[in-house]
C-alpha cells in the first residue's frame, strides 16, 4: 500500500477525504510542479493541471519535471506521466494551455474542491483569486519567489499581512480598488528580493525557494482537506 505511512499519520477517514478531493493546479513551474507532486504523494484522488509551456533547459535548476530527457516536451504531458508513475490510480486531467479569460470557463466547469495558483501573470492571478472567492472554492496563491535565497523566510499568510513582496502589493492594491472582499491566503517570503545586475526581464531563481513554496502550498491544501 503506497499510502501506508500517510494513513498511519492521519487515519483512514481523513485519508479518504484526500482520495475524494479534486485539486486544480495552475502553473507547473518551480512552485506548481513541486506542489502537484506533493499532492499526488499525499493521496489526492484527482488533479487538474494547467500549463502551456514546454520544458526548457533553463528550467532544470528549479523545476521537478525538468530533466535533460524532458527538454522540449509539454510540461503537462511530462507531469501527468510522472504522477501516474507515482500513483497509477490517480485521475489526471491536463490542459496544455494558458489560463486566461477564454480558457477559464472550461477549466472551472469541472467540480473543483481546491485550487493552487502558481502562475506568474498578475492579471490572471487576480482572476483566479476572484473566481475562487466567487465560487467559494478554498485556494492558495503563490506570490513572488524569484530573486530570493532563503526558503526559511517563506510562510503562509493572508495577503493583507504580507511584506517585501512586490507581487503581493500589486494584487492587494488591485483587489482593494475593485472592492473584492474575502480572505486571500498566500505563500510569500519576508525576504527582500536580491538586486539584479543583469538586464533579464524575468527574475532569477534557484532549486530551493520555489520548491519549498510549492510544498507549503500543497501542505496548506492537504491540511484544509483533513481539518
Amino acid at each position: 500500500m503506497i499510502f501506508k505511512k500517510t494513513i498511519e499519520l492521519i487515519g483512514e477517514d481523513k485519508f479518504n477525504l484526500l482520495q475524494n478531493s479534486t485539486v486544480l493546479v495552475v502553473g507547473l513551474g518551480g512552485v506548481g510542479g513541486h506542489a502537484t507532486e506533493a499532492l499526488a504523494r499525499s493521496g489526492i484522488g484527482k488533479l487538474i493541471i494547467v500549463d502551456q509551456d514546454i520544458v526548457d533547459e533553463t528550467n532544470i535548476n528549479r523545476q521537478i519535471i525538468a530533466l535533460s530527457s524532458t527538454i522540449g516536451l509539454p510540461k503537462t504531458v511530462v507531469m501527468k506521466e510522472r504522477l501516474l508513475d507515482i500513483n497509477k490510480n490517480l485521475k489526471v486531467i491536463t490542459y496544455h494551455t494558458f489560463y486566461n479569460f477564454e480558457t477559464k470557463t472550461e477549466i472551472f466547469n469541472h467540480k473543483i474542491d481546491y485550487v493552487i495558483d502558481a502562475i506568474d501573470t498578475i492579471t490572471f492571478k487576480i482572476d483566479i483569486i476572484k473566481e475562487c472567492l466567487n465560487r467559494g472554492i478554498p485556494f492558495i496563491s503563490s506570490m513572488g519567489q524569484g530573486n530570493k535565497l532563503h526558503p526559511e523566510l517563506l510562510e503562509i499568510s493572508e495577503i493583507t499581512k504580507t511584506s517585501y513582496d512586490p507581487i503581493a502589493k500589486i494584487i492587494r492594491t488591485k483587489l482593494k480598488k475593485e472592492g473584492i472582499i474575502g480572505k486571500v491566503p498566500v505563500v510569500y517570503s519576508k525576504e527582500e528580493p536580491c538586486s539584479q545586475n543583469s538586464k533579464e526581464r524575468s527574475p532569477a531563481s534557484n532549486s530551493f525557494v520555489p520548491a519549498v513554496a510549492g510544498l507549503l502550498a500543497a501542505s496548506y491544501i492537504v491540511n484544509k482537506i483533513i481539518e
